[in-house]
């Protein structure tokens, strides 16, 4: 038998964000449905190292080109925040794409792109959903690889005319506006405060804090939040009283309680199951109701589904093979 091995610069050059976000928003409706099978991020952590380890695994009955077939897999992927200071990348994965029908292993997958894009296309997704349809100005907190994906696929989707950005400094800020814009539209605003990036129709935190960047008295009615750093137990971007306030949504409670946004204020009874709202999936299949008001604030924690690296991934194998792409492994 043969494993196909697919690079980054392999899968970067089939995978975009827009290619992305159909998948993902398939994956969420998969999810919605029941048909997905997923059990939740296992996590090793690496405590004195300042990092962990994750292995998702999942099955997809309809993934890949069309969604005419199941596919499965498991990803393995490390989230060190001060990689960055040693060359490295903060984040690092490769996915093993499977055959449900014989177990078989298709192909092997880099996957620091593949999760980037699948990231920022949920982002998207959700955005989609419970953000107000005439949003026009994205503020950034947090300004690094997950940052640009998270704004690309909301240009997608919204007609953007300002992204305001804050980093850990004004400096970081000034270099990733000046970066992502290149004299196009739309105009990209360095912040010195994330007050200032947090005054914007759709908000969007990407940092690995454990202490909240994000006060609630900053984010004004209508807004909707896409929460992405926390991603493992003890992370929390936001106060708790800003998601006390909203209608709060995740990508899959079993795995947002122990390592969401929502973690920390349920450990710490801040915050009570009964106020979060539910899957998204559940708003894209009509279980529940998204946003209700121009009004409302809502809030989407993202944790990271494997269901979402089976899609993409199962989609880039695919194409990888009709264009002869990737090296073929006895």
């Amino acid at each position: 038998m043969e494993l196909l091995w697919l690079s980054e610069k392999d899968v970067a050059s089939l995978l975009t964000v827009e290619d992305a976000l159909p998948l993902v928003e398939s994956a969420f409706v998969s999810i919605g449905k029941g048909e997905a099978r997923m059990p939740p991020k296992v996590y090793l952590d690496f405590s004195e190292f300042n990092g962990d380890l994750r292995a998702m695994p999942a099955y997809l009955p309809k993934a890949g080109v069309g969604g005419k077939r199941p596919f499965a897999g498991v990803k393995v992927v490390n989230s060190h925040p001060g990689n960055p200071e040693k060359g490295l990348p903060t984040v690092a994965a490769v996915m093993i794409l499977n055959d449900p029908e014989t177990g078989m292993p298709l192909a092997l997958i880099s996957a620091g792109h593949l999760t980037d894009m699948r990231t920022g296309a949920a982002g998207g997704v959700a955005a989609k959903h419970l953000a107000r349809q005439e949003s026009a100005v994205v503020g950034l907190v947090g300004c690094g690889r997950q940052a640009a994906t998270q704004w690309r696929a909301l240009r997608d989707l919204f007609e953007i005319r300002e992204v305001r950005v804050a980093g850990r400094t004004f400096q970081e800020a000034e270099t990733f506006c000046r970066q992502e814009a290149r004299g196009q539209k739309p105009v990209f605003m360095p912040c010195r405060s994330v007050k200032d990036a947090c005054r914007a129709d759709i908000v969007v935190t990407t940092t690995p804090s454990h202490e909240p960047v994000v006060k609630a008295e900053w984010i004004r009615p209508g807004t909707h939040v896409n929460a992405i750093g926390a991603d493992a137990p003890g992370k929390q971007e936001l106060e708790t009283a800003l998601l006390l306030k909203s209608r709060v949504f995740v990508d899959l409670a079993e795995q947002a309680f122990h390592a969401g946004e929502v973690n920390v204020p349920l450990t710490r009874g801040e915050l009570k199951p009964e106020n979060i709202t539910g899957n998204l999936g559940d708003v894209l299949v009509g279980r529940k109701k998204g946003r209700r008001s121009a009004e409302e604030i809502t809030v989407f924690d993202s944790t990271g589904l494997a269901a979402q690296d089976v899609a993409v991934g199962a989609w880039v194998y695919q194409k990888a093979v009709e264009k002869k792409i990737g090296v073929k492994l006895t």
